[in-house]
């Protein structure tokens, strides 16, 4: 008996890792859509478990509305606030500031702050395409290798994408295992923090050497007929109102959890 639950149990991961393999291949192969390559990963999964295909719909219809019915909105807001602050202007502001203030081996560090400023309300896709043009012309300026400053911005954008909530995998896990938004913020930013470090500004030194590229010059090194036009932008924000504005949600979230540390709301017994 526990030889074939054993057994029933190994089929179940070979199984999972051929479905991860087959997302990772549809999307990066065949360029297909992320949310398609999911469902059919997740559908192949199902099927090869010995799932019914009925249940396996019926599974997929309420494992994505649960998800929506926790996260969904807090998602919407996200990205309507990165895409008002790519509009806007302001997001250029704050990176026009910063990189106004360093200067040598110190645009390496701001690079990697800018990239974790923008990286708190904004999409990874949104702020990778916000911080293209900004990484080959910081690169072009400074004379240094492309690898130096784009490997800390990238750590900055993923590890914030992956660890910190209002970012849909934190919010996932979130609901999933019923934690306090707050707590997880909290503790996300506590870890993101040395991981930024040591797989930005640190490893960029070796990236550098490992591969040595320097910026492309075509059309002054980035494509940008998919970005904003902010010349139409009349008025653009402050650099001020424009962190304040990227740093309210993540304060409010943080005050959350020191209250319900603070005063925690007695729970009723029956």
């Amino acid at each position: 008996m526990q030889r074939e639950l054993d057994r029933h149990d190994t089929q179940l991961l070979v199984v999972a890792a051929i479905g991860i393999a087959l997302i990772v291949l549809l999307i990066a192969k065949f360029k297909v859509h992320p949310f398609l390559s999911l469902v059919l990963g997740s559908a192949f999964v199902g099927l090869a478990s010995g799932v019914g295909l009925d249940k396996v719909v019926s599974n997929f219809e309420d494992g994505v509305g649960g998800v929506l019915k926790e996260v969904g909105l807090l998602i919407a807001l996200g990205a309507m606030l990165g895409k008002l602050l790519a509009d806007s202007g302001g997001a250029n502001r704050v990176v026009d500031t910063l990189l106004e203030k360093a200067s040598g081996n110190k645009v390496v560090w701001m690079i990697t702050l800018v990239a974790v400023i923008i990286g708190l309300p904004m999409f990874f896709e949104i702020g990778l395409v916000l911080l293209l043009p900004v990484i080959v012309l910081v690169t072009q300026r400074s004379q240094m290798k492309l690898m130096r400053i784009a490997i800390p911005a990238l750590a900055g954008l993923s590890v914030l994408h992956g660890l910190v909530p209002p970012h849909p995998g934190p919010l996932i896990a979130i609901s999933a295992v019923k934690a306090e938004l707050g707590t997880t913020l909290a503790l996300g930013l506590l870890v993101a923090v040395p991981t930024v470090i040591i797989c930005g500004p640190l490893f960029s030194r070796l990236a550098a050497r490992w591969v040595p590229v320097d910026a492309p010059a075509v059309a002054g090194g980035v494509d940008t007929k998919h970005a904003v036009d902010l010349s139409e932008v009349k008025r653009q924000p402050s650099f001020l109102v424009t962190l304040l504005t990227i740093i309210f949600p993540v304060v409010l979230m943080l005050l959350k959890a020191v209250a319900d540390i603070v005063w925690p709301i007695p729970r009723r017994h029956p």
